[in-house]
Parts: structure tokens; C-alpha cells; sequence
């Protein structure tokens, strides 16, 4: 990996997403980090964290864009993710110490038969080891203390889990697409018990957070050749031309209205406006106003009056 050079020490005006694709083994933090020392933004953050040991799509918002991340956090996600039969960890994965073995391994029959039973809305408990609040401690922190944690199973949606190879006997290749709070770790427990075996992920990948998907990726080493290659007066303005996106892909899913240039300025000032054209949506929970293409603010639409709730400087 090239060696990281600091663009520039003063805080940058950076607004929009950069799709990460996270390495294996840092943290979501660690590489939002990286992401920092390289643009030197005034704000960002992340929408939704990984593991470690899991690489694959993490969304960095810069700016105004953490105005959406909500938005982006409630998506559809997509995980391509392996399982190794015979045996069932603490942790559901590879981190953790061995707690259950088995000598049986499914066949590819087998595991397609019981598919259907973990699509539509089901019910799944927690790994132990998960970031779940039990009376205001972390799972996670007190099961590495040594507590025994019991989780209350709660309703999930998993929209689509497909076998997608079964390399050997003892993996199999599996692609999910779930809603928010769902947990493969604990699917993947639970598919093994399910098939009277024992198993637990040996590898994750996210491919797919709400509008963000594979085709949007970029690679960290990728960013670090490119910053390295600039001069530092306008490397940050041409690493965010060349990688960054704008706010609004994150609201694609969202009601559009189209306004003037004079109800954008009495949005901006918190006021409601009444919207028009034949078009115009009457009432919806969450819309975004827009100006030339370009965000104004979120917000609701009551019998015709779009109501501002969040404003954006753009």
C-alpha cells in the first residue's frame, strides 16, 4: 500500500459520498480514518458499520451528506458470505472459540430445501457477541467479560437468500438481501442448526447498502495512488471530482418536488410552501426539495405543503 501523504492540514468543504470498499481486517473506523487523513473533510461519518473481518461496501458521507445517511441505513443491504459446516463458535465467525461440532455436512439439496425457511419476515436472535444494548451495556463487552447474555429474538426481513456455490463439503456459498438489523452471523448459525449440523461464517462481503452498490466501489489503495500523484494545491478538489458522489444519490428512493428559485430561499429560511403543478404530490411522509437538480431540504408533504425538516448548504 502506497504510504498515505497529508493533502492539506486545513479542513476541507467536502460534501457528497464515497462508497468504500473496506479491506479485510481494519475496522470501519480505522478506515474512516484513512478517509480523513486523506481529504481532511470539516465533516463525515459512515453509514452502517463492518467487521473486521468483513470487507466489502461502507458509504462515507462528507458534509451535508451525513444529513442523509438515515436514508442510506434503513436500505436494502446485500451480503455474499461463506459457511463452514461442523462446527459453531461464540461468535458466529472465525473470532471466536469453538462451542459445538458436528460430523454431518449438508448437500446442496439440503441446504436449498431449507431456504425458504429463512426468507420474508423471521424471527432471529442476536450473536452474543453483537453490538445489542442489554440494560445499557454492550452484548459484546459483557460476553468478553465472561457474562452469560441471553438476546430476546426479534423480527427481521430477509428479502432473498440464495445458495450460490458449495465449494467443498464443508462450506457453502450463500448471497442474502435483508433489511436493517439483520444479522448473517446468526443466519448462518442458525442454517447450520436448522440442517442438524453446526456452522459459522468464515467469510462476509457487502455488496449492496440502499442505493449504493458494487458498480459504485472504489478501492482504498486506489484513492492513496491517485492522492499521491497530485500536487497538494488541488489534490482533494480532483480526489473529490474523480471519486466522490453527490448528496442526493442517497435519496433516490425518496419523492422529488422541483421548486423555484424563490421557495428554495423560503425553504432555506424554514418556511413552508405550497406546491404546484398538476403533478405535485398531496401528502408523503418524507420528500426532498430540489432547485436546478440540486438539494434544498428534507422534509414532508401535508395536503400539498411541502414542510422543511432538514436544510441543506449546497
Amino acid at each position: 500500500m502506497a504510504r498515505q501523504k497529508q493533502i492539506k492540514r486545513k479542513k476541507n468543504a467536502i460534501n457528497g459520498w464515497l462508497v468504500l470498499d473496506k479491506p479485510y481486517g481494519i475496522t470501519s473506523n480505522e478506515a474512516l480514518g484513512k478517509i480523513k487523513r486523506i481529504f481532511s473533510p470539516q465533516k463525515v461519518g459512515h453509514a452502517g458499520t463492518l467487521d473486521p473481518r468483513a470487507s466489502g461496501l461502507l458509504p462515507v458521507a462528507f458534509g451535508e451528506a451525513t444529513k442523509t445517511v438515515p436514508f442510506v441505513m434503513d436500505g436494502r443491504k446485500v451480503y455474499r458470505f461463506e459457511v463452514t459446516w461442523g462446527a459453531e463458535t461464540n461468535t458466529d465467525d472465525t473470532e471466536g472459540d469453538v462451542i459445538a461440532t458436528s460430523d454431518v455436512r449438508p448437500d446442496a439439496d439440503a441446504v436449498a430445501a431449507v431456504l425458504a425457511d429463512f426468507t420474508g419476515t423471521i424471527m432471529q436472535v442476536p450473536p452474543k457477541f453483537s453490538a445489542i444494548k442489554v440494560a445499557g451495556e454492550r452484548a459484546y463487552d459483557l460476553a468478553r467479560d465472561g457474562e452469560e447474555v441471553e438476546l430476546e429474538a426479534r423480527p427481521i426481513d430477509v428479502h432473498r437468500l440464495d445458495l450460490v456455490d458449495c465449494p467443498d463439503a464443508d462450506r457453502a456459498v450463500f448471497e442474502a438481501e435483508c433489511g436493517k438489523g439483520t444479522y448473517v452471523r446468526a443466519l448462518a448459525r442458525d442454517l447450520g442448526r436448522r440442517l442438524g449440523t453446526c456452522g459459522h461464517v468464515t467469510e462476509l462481503r457487502r455488496l449492496l447498502v440502499g442505493p449504493f452498490g458494487e458498480e459504485d466501489l472504489v478501492d482504498l489503495d486506489e484513492i492513496l495512488g491517485a492522492a499521491e500523484e497530485l500536487d497538494e494545491g488541488d489534490a482533494v478538489e480532483a480526489l473529490v471530482e474523480e471519486f466522490v458522489l453527490p448528496v442526493r444519490e442517497a435519496m433516490d428512493a425518496l419523492v422529488e418536488v422541483s421548486v423555484s428559485l424563490d421557495d428554495a430561499a423560503k425553504i432555506r429560511k424554514g418556511m413552508a410552501i405550497l406546491l404546484r403543478g398538476r403533478e405535485a404530490p398531496l401528502n408523503s411522509q418524507v420528500a426532498f426539495a430540489s432547485h436546478a437538480n440540486v438539494p434544498v431540504a428534507i422534509g414532508s408533504i401535508d395536503k400539498g405543503r411541502f414542510q422543511p425538516t432538514r436544510v441543506f448548504h449546497l
